[in-house]
């Protein structure tokens, strides 16, 4: 039995990037030493992009279920309609629709065991929408396809360089301060140390929390969200055992260089924590759906109708989601194997040294 990982591929989008960084990625066939991918889309998609693509010729071994996936071999499941109209750069209702069937296709997959893991190619969120999807992002669906017992998705942006978590993910910046409280903040501080600990094998994680407002509130002075939520949360969680501190402002945080002393930053709002990421690690970055049972990446740009079809789009952060969702699914087993049958107990706390005299005095009396 091969020990290769099956890795789901979702492909997104056919009107924007994601077949050509799908084309510039498997251009390389070393990474099917690394695992079986199985990507759920559409032959006529696949051959049209290809013609268009001036790399190093890719075959797609075209199959109808995920159990027919051959080693060694690009594996495509046809799940979309044939009859698909590709027109590059621009959002369209047939391509959301080839998009979220593809989605229901490998979460359906993933759900059963036939895939180990799922990496999804960009998608138009507007486009998507329909009776099933009705959500901002993956991230959302996810966690309502997959969570148990009340889990909470988090979205984590990660590179070598930091890891950005966000507080809150796809929401208007008017609704940001509203969904904040100190219980919200003090369980996703919860969620990321142990994210970082499971999936990222970091023994001490150290976690920076950036404030809302303009320079953290200045005391109150310009937003109060600081004083009564975010300081409250940050100490709550330190007395749970988890070494975080904040709030920071955010402008100087990431100015200053500060964002290198820690191991993951909890952002507040989506822009805070992906702009100052994106301009450090964009094309290297990859997005990481955090809390789930399920491993999930992404890479962490959109569908760039701007460069569509024209030869231009980078798939390097495509690759690295691909060989970050291994090392997550692999750090998993690992960590999971190691807590499964902790050791008991064996010493006794021999509290005050003067306990055996006051018993001894005790029994004299």
């Amino acid at each position: 039995m091969s020990d290769l990982l099956k890795v789901g591929i979702t492909h997104g989008d056919v009107n924007g990037i994601g077949y050509e960084i799908l084309l510039k990625t498997f251009s390389d066939a070393r990474i099917l030493e690394l695992c079986q991918p199985v990507i759920y889309g559409s032959s006529k998609s696949a051959s049209y992009h290809r013609k268009a693509f001036e790399g190093e010729a890719v075959n797609f071994h075209i199959i109808s279920r995920a159990e027919e996936a051959q080693e060694g071999k690009v594996n495509l499941v046809n799940c979309v309609k044939e009859e698909i109209r590709i027109e590059l750069g621009t959002p369209s209702a047939e391509a959301g629709e080839s998009a979220y069937i593809a989605l229901d296709h490998a979460t359906n997959d993933l759900a059963e065991g036939k895939i180990d893991l799922l990496v999804t190619l960009p998608i138009n969120k507007d486009t998507i929408q329909n009776d099933q999807f009705h959500f901002p992002g993956h991230t959302e669906f996810l966690e309502k396809r997959f969570a148990n017992n009340g889990e909470k998705a988090m979205m984590i942006l990660a590179s070598e360089s930091m890891r950005v978590a966000l507080a809150t993910t796809h929401l208007p910046l008017s609704e940001v301060a509203s969904k904040l409280s100190k219980e919200r903040i003090v369980e996703q501080l919860k969620s990321l140390d142990y994210t970082l600990k499971r999936d990222f094998r970091i023994d001490l994680p150290r976690i920076a929390v950036l404030g809302l407002n303009p320079h953290a509130g200045e005391n109150g002075l310009l937003g109060k969200e600081e004083k009564e939520i975010i300081t409250p949360a940050v100490k709550e969680a330190q007395d749970q055992w988890v070494l975080c501190t904040g709030p920071f402002p955010a402008d100087g945080f990431f100015g200053s260089g500060r964002f290198k002393e820690f191991d993951a930053i909890l952002a507040m709002y989506h822009d805070q924590g992906l702009i100052p990421f994106k301009a450090l690690s964009m094309h290297a970055g990859v997005n990481f759906t955090a809390g789930l049972p399920i491993v999930r990446t992404s890479p962490d740009h959109g569908t760039a109708y701007d460069i569509a079809g024209k030869n231009q789009a980078s798939e390097e952060s495509f690759r690295q989601a691909i060989y970050m969702a291994i090392d997550i699914y692999r750090n998993r087993q690992r960590y999971d194997e190691a807590e499964k049958n902790p050791l008991k107990k064996m010493f006794f706390d021999r509290g005050r040294d003067d306990e055996k005299l006051d018993l001894t005095k005790e029994e004299e009396e």
